[in-house]
């Protein structure tokens, strides 16, 4: 078909996970109890940190951004499938997809590069404990942060415009949960070969990259662990990087099995079901690992908990 011939879609239709009403309604209140534990749950932890002294370090600041970025990434996606669930015809204009694919793919990538910042901090940490301070300093960090942020944004701009300069013709059903990238892409009726290319150096950029600084950074911190001679000193080495190497699995994990191989990518169930899990479940479980496998949140829990315990016994006397 010609460029001539060729028509430009004004709104989509997404098939999501499944077109029966029942398993529609029971998505419904199972995305919405998680998506409401989701946004409690990074809100309190970055309350927590705000409030406690003793997590005012570059850690907790960067788990801050990741918080405020798991927030983000789930509202850029889990509202639109829940108002989704309760209608019959799926449609979303043109613009609100390439919002939603600029939010969720940029989002996405901001995580990817600041959970390689986090794994260098835990690399001074653990192998330069003595000048940590003086090298993770307020002005590095703020720096490395803002790093991340550009990144993730600059890669969404640049593939969001490459991806809906596309023509679509009359193809305008998504087989997904979202504007998810390669599911856009599919929908183009001419040769996407240079589209995948970019997705693909995109990935290595975006995704590869920040995976080997995170392996490197890794490799040298148990190097350091297994020539601590106490048992206690390498426990307590190894539980500083247990939370960040449990989400960097989660996160890294997905992705990289989604997008380093467009061409030979996994079933399209297969990608919808990836997507719930790192859109939903990923930014809920973030927080729960960085309270439960961390001792200062632990800590700083019980002192808060204390604390309101103690105003409630006041006011109630």
């Amino acid at each position: 078909m010609g460029t001539g011939n060729q028509t430009w879609v004004r709104e989509f239709v997404l098939l999501g996970l499944s077109s029966d009403w029942d398993t529609q309604v029971s998505l419904f209140v199972l995305l919405l109890i998680t998506y409401m534990v989701t946004v409690l749950g990074n809100f309190l932890i970055v309350l927590l940190i705000r409030l406690d002294g003793r997590l005012h370090t570059p850690m907790y600041f960067f788990l801050i951004n990741l918080s405020l970025v798991d927030v983000s990434y789930a509202t850029s996606i889990v509202p639109q499938m829940l108002a989704h669930l309760l209608v019959a015809h799926k449609a979303i204009p043109f613009v609100s997809c390439a919002a939603q694919l600029f939010f969720s793919l940029g989002l996405g990538g901001i995580e990817f590069v600041l959970l390689a910042v986090m794994a260098y901090d835990r690399y001074v940490a653990v192998c330069d404990p003595l000048r940590y301070s003086v090298i993770m300093h307020g002005g590095l960090c703020t720096r490395l942060a803002i790093t991340s942020w550009v990144s993730g944004s600059m890669n969404s701009l640049m593939q969001t415009v490459i991806t809906f300069q596309l023509p679509m013709c009359t193809n305008k059903y998504i087989d997904h949960i979202s504007c998810e990238l390669l599911a856009v892409v599919r929908l183009a009726c001419v040769d996407t070969s240079s589209n995948e290319i970019a997705i693909m150096v995109s990935s290595i950029v975006l995704l590869m990259a920040p995976f080997c600084l995170v392996l490197l950074s890794y490799i040298q911190i148990i190097s350091t662990i297994l020539k601590i001679q106490s048992t206690e000193g390498r426990k307590k080495a190894f539980h500083t990087c247990a939370s960040h190497l449990t989400v960097v699995v989660l996160c890294y994990g997905m992705a990289i099995f989604t997008y380093i191989q467009p061409r030979s990518s996994p079933s399209v169930l297969q990608e919808k079901l990836i997507s719930l899990f790192y859109a939903v479940l990923t930014p809920m479980l973030n927080p729960m690992i960085y309270s439960v496998r961390n001792k200062e949140v632990k800590g700083a829990w019980q002192k808060l908990l204390g604390q309101l315990t103690g105003i409630t016994s006041k006011l109630a006397t």
